[in-house]
């Protein structure tokens, strides 16, 4: 591009931004002319929410939000005020070292105490498609929910009855699969490849041509480029309203899957990136389901063939693990099956493990997090940063799994909590606990946040860091331990409530036999002198990543969405409690909560306690080997730039060890200064992504 080019694309883009002005300050209009037109209703003494929602193409809660006085009863009765909470206890310092370790007063919730509301959250990484109504004030902090007083609060601490996990007695039956290329129509069934036209790459246009190809039949399609579900996104206002269209449109011959047999997964999965269409053919006679190889890996221009080879590697090398391993249609549907095979079948556990009331695993649901996504800008760092470098844990997760919660959970309340010793206190902040907490930063504190706090929105945290802030929260045992014992200062915790378990082992075989198959395939794909066969094995130890990151998520069991659509003629029959995701001139998309099925593989407390050692590994993690630590908390105060997930970005390298084992950070890009700190995730990933290339030129060069 030469200066002329550059110059005229600069107008192109001025244009762009002039136009879509224009169309905000319409759509805004259009929005605040609705808005009226809802309050108007509302003032109907027969108004319904539920009736005034779809014709709105919002849901019951935007329109409550608007005009209150059309709240369902329900939801005056979830506004009632609650219990008072339970006053902290008064514990004693465990040593004159950590004197302020823990709260020795019994003070009242101050004003600037953080909470959340008691409400089921939806899911992370929802996303809605329906219109918004105009900002509202500020939002008050969550509010999270607590557990009851007395003898119902009590009630919560059991497993629900008949709800076990237990190891299976049957084996899974492997589906016939295809590799797809939606961009070249390139298939790959077997060892032989097909070329495919695939029309206008609808989901019929693929049945069709797949099915005229391999006329024995096929049970999974396997999308490795192209995204054909994206094919009409900018005739939607959002992506996911493009997918669930493309999802839900006619097929001649075929229907909606409802499920067959021990497979629960029935219906279509409506997600922006890695959607899921489940078909079966009106005969009954045929199912099969389209899904992004997007689940498993990313892919970099790897063609079919290189795809469907580390799908054979993974399965190669499972089966030394496991002689009756299947790999099923996503990471975590195969991590917990492989899991239920390697639940005893003698000793303590050969009963199985049971799952908690559904009272504790909403809790849990509420008040655990996943992983630490935080920006911090300026002035918390400096406007421009001298460098940006990226360290990102490797196969995290895989060094948490050692030590989980096991049997009939105890409650553990202000007052039982301030009758211990001093080391039964400590060892049960040390051990498998969910913490009901008041925290106070330290008046001298200058560096990151320690312990998660709720804020405004769906499952929203931040990581206050205001010398003298107060808020209230639920914390894991990891992240409490490394707030009373951080190397800085300790920070004060007063105990309102909690939950302990007993340690035990439950996913160590499991998490053990990945991390072996994970590490034959990464050696693999260093040491394998074709190109090809090391990037199947590369992309095969990236499965074995995503197996067991995802079947560890797939045991937190949230609340079940059912997506619906209805007939815009026949928008009354609309679920009540439904929330309207999209909407054309034929149809409308909904959503909504069934509440927890009956799983008998639900254990939210194994990934809340992995995510919580997680969090707390990227603050503070000990190198025995090396007598050293790495983390934030190593690292001088104004260089943390950000934390996502596994990784932290700062402003200066460390020398930490590396030794290709879970939970060591690896130096992942380097990006050297002066760089304007960025200020929104876009930015942050902009600077990543540079980073990373630079890194690479600057090792191969």
């Amino acid at each position: 591009m030469d200066a002329q080019s550059f110059n005229a694309a600069l107008a192109d883009l001025r244009g762009v931004r002039d136009q879509i002005k224009k169309v905000r300050a319409v759509l805004e209009k259009l929005e605040a002319d609705r808005n009226k037109r809802i309050v108007h209703l509302a003032s109907y003494e027969k108004a319904k929410a539920e009736r005034i929602a779809p014709a709105a193409g919002l849901s019951v809660a935007d329109i409550v939000a608007l005009a209150p006085n059309l709240a369902p009863d329900s939801l005056a009765v979830q506004q009632a005020p609650q219990p008072p909470a339970p006053k902290p206890s008064p514990v004693k310092a465990p040593s004159e070292a950590v004197a302020s370790l823990l709260a020795q007063t019994q003070a009242a919730p101050t004003p600037t105490d953080a909470g959340a509301s008691a409400g089921t959250a939806a899911p992370d990484g929802a996303h809605t498609a329906s219109s918004r109504p105009p900002a509202a004030p500020p939002e008050a902090p969550r509010e999270l929910p607590a557990i009851p007083a007395g003898s119902s609060g009590d009630a919560w601490f059991a497993h629900t009855p008949g709800l076990v996990s237990t190891r299976p007695n049957f084996t899974q039956q492997a589906r016939s699969t295809v590799f797809l290329d939606a961009t070249a129509g390139v298939l790959v069934h077997r060892s032989q490849t097909h070329h495919l036209d695939l029309a206008s790459r609808s989901a019929a246009d693929i049945l069709t041509a797949v099915f005229h190809t391999i006329p024995e039949g096929v049970e999974r399609i396997y999308v490795t480029a192209g995204d054909p579900w994206h094919r009409d996104a900018d005739r939607y206002p959002y992506l996911r309203d493009g997918v669930a269209a493309w999802l839900n449109a006619p097929i001649p011959g075929w229907r909606t899957d409802t499920g067959r047999g021990r497979d629960r997964m029935a219906g279509h999965f409506v997600h922006a990136r890695n959607p899921v269409g489940r078909y079966q053919s009106e005969s009954g006679d045929m199912r099969v389901e389209i899904r992004s190889v997007g689940e498993w890996f990313d892919t970099d221009g790897d063609d079919p063939h290189t795809i469907r080879d580390a799908f054979v590697l993974l399965w190669q090398a499972l089966r030394r693990h496991w002689d009756d391993a299947v790999i099923m249609g996503s990471p975590s549907q195969t991590g917990r099956d492989l899991w239920t095979r390697t639940i005893p079948t003698r000793g303590q556990h050969a009963d199985g493990f049971p799952v908690l009331s559904e009272e504790l695993r909403g809790l849990l649901h509420a008040t655990a997090g996943q992983g630490r996504n935080e920006l911090l800008t300026p002035p918390r760092v400096p406007e421009y940063l001298p460098q940006l470098v990226e360290y990102d844990r490797t196969f995290a997760y895989a060094k948490h799994t050692w030590k989980s919660p096991v049997g009939t959970p105890r409650r553990i309340t202000a007052h039982s909590f301030a009758a211990w010793s001093e080391k039964e206190q400590m060892r049960a902040l040390y051990g498998c606990g969910h913490w009901h907490v008041r925290v106070t930063v330290p008046d001298t504190w200058n560096h990151v946040g320690l312990l998660p706090a709720p804020a405004p929105g769906d499952r929203a945290w931040h990581y206050p860091a205001q010398p003298g802030t107060t808020f209230t929260t639920w914390a894991g045992g990891p992240e409490i331990h490394t707030a009373l014992t951080n190397p800085l200062t300790p920070w004060k915790i007063e105990i309102l409530d909690g939950i302990l378990w007993e340690d035990g082992k439950p996913l160590d075989d499991w998490a053990k036999k990945l991390k072996e198959t994970w590490t034959n395939l990464s050696a693999q794909a260093h040491f394998q002198g074709d190109p090809q066969q090391a990037r199947a094995a590369h992309l095969a130890s990236r499965a074995v990543r995503s197996i067991l990151l995802y079947g560890i998520g797939s045991f937190a069991q949230r609340p079940r969405m059912v997506t619906g659509t209805t007939p815009r003629t026949m928008e009354r029959d609309v679920p009540p409690d439904a929330e309207i995701i999209g909407f054309d001139n034929e149809l409308i998309t909904w959503q909504k909560p069934t509440g927890f099925t009956r799983d008998p593989n639900a254990h939210p407390e194994w990934a809340a306690a992995i995510w919580s050692a997680a969090r707390a590994a990227l603050l503070t993690q000990r190198h025995r080997d090396d007598d050293t630590y790495a983390g934030a908390l190593h690292t001088e105060p104004g260089t943390v730039v950000a934390f996502r997930t596994d990784a932290l970005y700062l402003t200066q390298p460390h020398r930490w060890p590396y030794h290709h084992q879970p939970g060591d950070y690896l130096l992942k890009g380097h990006l050297t200064g002066p760089v304007a700190a960025p200020t929104t995730e876009e930015e942050l990933l902009a600077l990543r992504d540079a980073g990373r290339a630079a890194l690479t030129t600057r090792q191969e060069s």
